[in-house]
């Protein structure tokens, strides 16, 4: 019994601490984008530049940049968007007319731009190059939506490659030859539009894309970019996560479904 007793408080403890912290942090974070608007950032990050790689290729080092960059740029985000709301709360409580709403109208459009520079103000605290942190994002980005693409053309061609197997079987079962010409003329257009896609595809195939892609899977699921790029500015940020993890199992799903129907 004291065992538990001891275990359970060492646990609330420690669940104290962390909020304590993240409440810090926060306060931490308040402090600095009242002390420091996003004129003053910018000016801050006038003489950043940086010439991308020819070739569009990422590094290891850049990836794990961007990873360890990502979750301070969502507080930042986060403790702008609640100030947002603040401003926006109090702007309409004193009358938008009135000289305080409009003062609160002027914090409210001064704390969405600290909300949409996030990103360049984490890069700036963790001392990194805006300007190569915002290419190397754009990058991973890219690698993120059409990860998102490609598990949508996954779930398309499967359910397509059910429909044609199924109307391969219709017509091999076919007995008269009207009704097998129907079919075949069906099957051949589906072949062609099979093959005029992975023609397509390859065409279209970038090699700094898939290199990166290879690249950012030795840290996380791709998808995650994206899915962490829309939390970052929600009020549920932990929804809109579960949200594209479940749009992500149900294409999984929907695509073993078609193959197992074939």
């Amino acid at each position: 019994m004291r065992r538990t007793f001891s275990t359970l408080l060492t646990l609330s403890l420690v669940f104290a601490g962390c909020k304590a912290k993240e409440a810090f942090d926060k306060a931490k974070i308040s402090q600095d984008l009242s002390k420091r608007g996003t004129l003053d950032l910018m000016k801050d990050v006038a003489n950043d530049k940086y010439d991308p790689p020819k070739d569009g290729k990422l590094t290891d080092g850049q990836v794990q940049m961007y990873l360890k960059l990502r979750g301070h740029a969502k507080d930042n985000a986060q403790v702008a968007r609640k100030e947002a709301e603040a401003h926006a709360k109090a702007a309409d409580k004193a009358g938008n007319k009135s000289v305080a709403g409009m003062i609160e109208g002027f914090k409210t459009l001064g704390s969405a731009a600290d909300m949409f520079t996030a990103d360049i103000r984490a890069a700036k605290d963790l001392g990194y190059n805006t300007q190569e942190y915002l290419w190397v994002k754009g990058q991973i980005l890219a690698v993120s939506t059409t990860a998102m693409g490609e598990k949508l053309q996954q779930t398309m061609s499967a359910q397509m490659d059910a429909s044609y197997a199924q109307m391969k079987k219709t017509y091999d079962e076919a007995k008269d030859e009207q009704t097998k010409a129907m079919y075949k003329q069906s099957l051949d257009a589906m072949e062609q539009s099979r093959k005029e896609s992975a023609v397509e595809a390859q065409k279209n195939a970038d090699p700094a894309l898939a290199y990166n892609k290879q690249l950012l899977s030795k840290y996380e699921n791709a998808l995650n970019a994206f899915a962490n790029e829309m939390a970052k500015y929600s009020d549920k940020p932990e929804e809109t996560q579960k949200a594209v993890d479940d749009w992500q199992k149900n294409l999984d799903k929907a695509t073993a479904d078609a193959k197992k129907s074939q």
